[in-house]
């Protein structure tokens, strides 16, 4: 679906998640297919911001929920459909951070492996130090980098996307988001 036929029967040049949304407008059950698509990236996002996996299931269902209700506010070519819904749920993260008082981790490094047969003892061992090291250089990071890198990694939006969520440019963003993946990197190495 590159276009949505309009009211004239002109079609706007979109993409097909703007489209989709539109016409969802008038045929609500279409969401369905934005929600099927989002739905992983979503969770992951707000897996990274929340204190528990049960937590980030409620917001991620408290977002497309949001989303669904506000759908006749979203303007195509504003923002990319997908930094619209990600705004909601950057919203809805905070909003239930506020709630608590306190402030979430960021948790979204990779999980480490379940032992199996065919990895050696030191190499898990290995790798579980070298996880346990990220999050630590993760925790002690700003929440403004925690958040861009959860929004990048865990939420696996482009800075493009990125851009209008945080309210800042696309080459802003990649800057920013080029420093802290360096400063990470020296920092990780420091550590060695």
């Amino acid at each position: 679906m590159a276009g949505v036929l309009t009211a004239s029967g002109a079609t706007a040049g979109l993409d097909a998640d703007e489209a989709l949304a539109l016409a969802a407008r008038d045929r609500p059950e279409l969401f369905g297919r934005l929600y099927e698509r989002y739905l992983p990236r979503v969770y992951r996002y707000l897996a990274a911001r929340a204190p528990s996996r049960e937590e980030a299931a409620d917001l991620t269902q408290l977002t497309f929920t949001r989303a669904f209700a506000a759908l006749a506010g979203f303007r195509p070519g504003k923002a990319p459909f997908a930094a619209w819904l990600f705004g909601i749920a950057r919203n809805a993260a905070a909003d239930a951070a506020r709630r608590r008082r306190r402030q979430a981790p960021w948790d979204g490094a990779p999980q480490p492996p379940q032992a199996n047969d065919e990895a050696l003892p030191e190499e898990t061992l290995l790798h579980q130090e070298r996880l346990q090291r990220l999050r630590g250089l993760l925790a002690g990071l700003p929440a403004q980098q925690r958040e861009l890198l959860a929004l990048r990694f865990a939420g696996g939006l482009s800075a493009r996307q990125i851009a209008p969520i945080i309210g800042k440019k696309e080459e802003a963003v990649k800057r920013q988001m080029s420093r802290i993946l360096a400063s990470l990197k020296e920092k990780y190495h420091d550590d060695l």
